[in-house]
């Protein structure tokens, strides 16, 4: 191929993609942050990651890679050194001759490729990749390969007493590789690390976005030393491998805090180790950035304005039930109001609020924390999570008495969680009198924007946004791209259901109605079911049909 030695800026501009003033702008920014053109303009929003990937492979016909189907022998890993691939953004692939094909973020670097020429003595020919999975691969071929290649070799000539004494090294190779794989999962904003021990192997695999993703798989001689690792760090019993822990690990990461839990669970092949990421150091969202569609922003609000009662969260574990509790708190915190808090664990320090770790060791229950907390006169309280009777029937007769209590329920939907209090013992007078609000909430994948495209609505998917009075003339999916990992999504984003205890719902609870009647009513008076929030989502473009149904169901 021809090498063409254009300017990108110049490219950008003649593409249509920037304007002159853009390319100026960006020139004299570029020089200021001393960064790749390329990343200034995509930073400052002049252009997407994928637009700059489209004009390099339209315009000049360079090829564009995904790197996560390429196989790399170590090999040729090794012809350029692991500093210089992270200063260019740059990831050999393979070698044809003498010709060594190399991926870019920007591969019209020419400065890059002229040096990495000189080093392998191989003409370089550039494809293209995007920034985030040339970061990706760049770790885990140069860092977590060469630590997983030390740690095997080590292995196979260490004994069982040495494990020990390796895992607390932290110079040795097993520590650098754990660091290694969290340091990509919050990279990656993954929010579990799951380590599975198989015969073969221990697997390695983030959850994504709500989603499960394999990463690799470590060899079986690296499991015990691994698995001590994680051990030493989260404080639990190393010797132990026949019953569960639980543990918390603190790391400061690129001047991020990282908080960590640590789940063991042994297994038939070993101790399974799932690792929940919480990125202390993002700021807290405010109640207008949840997703609230605005009848149920208004309802929610009502409900946590009000001098008494019980606000409840529902929903299952990872539905973003806690973050939109702290959001509520963050809202009522003022000076004027005295808010106490019982968790566990607490995941985020809110200056102002009186927060309490609850803690099995020394008898401090939820139960026992909360009527404790009841002595304290508080006017707001939140209980992390109604786990049984006892705490259910504090939490409703604190309300009674003048308080607003702010808690979590496990269940599918909002009018579940009127007979799951009936079950759980609590007499439904106390529920009609107390509960004034209950909110179920999840999460589904937001469309990537940087492949987002409008597609005519197929018949079933018009039929199904026809039953919830939604007309829709185009909807919107991802193509999948180097910025979403293939996948066609990017983040998350909330669909709600807020049901507001009226007076004739009361009236209802009081007979020990069904879900049913509860349903119908709160239908009949303003109801959004979360299956109709989920897709009038979908209709604006936010996420897709589909998602909507894989999270909800589709007998919702």
């Amino acid at each position: 191929m021809r090498e063409v030695r254009k300017r990108i800026g110049d490219l950008l501009v003649e593409a249509g993609v920037i304007t002159d003033a853009q390319l100026t702008q960006a020139l004299s920014q570029q020089r200021e942050l001393k960064m790749r053109l390329g990343d200034v303009l995509i930073t400052q929003g002049y252009i997407s990651q994928q637009q700059f990937i489209e004009v390099l492979e339209f315009q000049l016909g360079i090829p564009h890679v995904q790197l996560y189907r390429q196989k790399i022998d170590q090999k040729v890993i090794q012809l350029i050194p692991h500093k210089m691939a992270e200063q260019h953004s740059v990831l050999p692939l393979r070698v044809d001759g003498n010709k060594l094909i190399l991926a870019m973020a920007d591969p019209l670097d020419y400065f890059a490729i002229d040096e990495i020429r000189i080093l392998t003595g191989l003409r370089v020919e550039a494809v293209i990749a995007s920034q985030e999975e040339l970061l990706r691969a760049i770790t885990r071929y140069y860092g977590l390969q060469g630590s997983i290649e030390q740690i095997a070799t080590r292995m196979q000539e260490t004994q069982e007493e040495e494990v020990l004494q390796t895992a607390q090294n932290d110079d040795s190779p097993v520590v650098k590789t754990v660091n290694q794989i969290i340091m990509q999962a919050v990279h990656m904003l993954a929010s579990d690390i799951h380590f599975d021990p198989q015969d073969d192997g221990m697997r390695i695999r983030y959850r994504i976005d709500g989603v499960m993703r394999m990463e690799r798989t470590l060899p079986i001689g690296m499991m015990p030393v691994i698995t001590a690792r994680i051990k030493i760090m989260a404080n639990l019993n190393v010797a132990e491998r026949r019953l569960p822990q639980d543990g918390r690990v603190e790391l400061d990461l690129d001047l991020r805090k990282i908080d960590i839990r640590v789940s063991t669970l042994p297994t038939l092949h070993g101790e399974k180790i799932v690792m929940r990421v919480l990125d202390m150091s993002g700021s807290l969202a405010e109640i207008n950035q949840l997703g609230f569609s605005e009848p149920n922003r208004l309802a929610f609000v009502n409900g946590i304005s009000r001098a008494h009662g019980v606000v409840l969260l529902t929903g299952p574990t990872g539905s973003g039930k806690t973050t939109t509790l702290y959001s509520a708190l963050s809202h009522l915190n003022r000076d004027d109001v005295n808010i106490i808090t019982v968790e566990d664990p607490v995941e985020y320090h809110l200056t102002g609020i009186n927060q309490v770790q609850v803690n099995s060791v020394t008898g401090l229950t939820f139960a026992k924390g909360l009527r404790s907390i009841l002595r304290q006169d508080p006017n707001v309280v939140m209980v992390g999570e109604i786990r049984d009777t006892e705490t259910a029937e504090i939490v409703v007769r604190a309300a009674m008495t003048g308080h607003l209590v702010l808690s979590t329920l496990h269940t599918n939907n909002a009018v579940n969680a009127i007979n799951r209090l009936m079950d759980m013992g609590v007499e439904p007078f106390l529920i009609s009198s107390a509960v004034s609000c209950i909110v179920a909430q999840r999460l589904v994948r937001r469309i990537c924007p940087y492949c987002k495209e409008s597609y005519e609505p197929e018949h079933s998917e018009a039929e199904q946004l026809r039953k919830h009075g939604i007309h829709a003339k185009q909807l919107y999916r991802g193509k999948g791209c180097g910025e979403c990992g293939r996948t066609g999504y990017k983040g998350r984003l909330p669909i709600h259901e807020v049901l507001t205890v009226d007076r004739g719902l009361r009236t209802l609870i009081l007979q020990k109605g069904s879900d049913q009647d509860y349903a119908d009513y709160a239908m009949e008076h303003g109801l959004i079911p979360i299956i109709a929030d989920g897709l009038r989502k979908a209709a604006e473009g936010h996420t897709t049909i589909g998602e909507v149904f894989r999270v909800i169901g589709r007998e919702a």
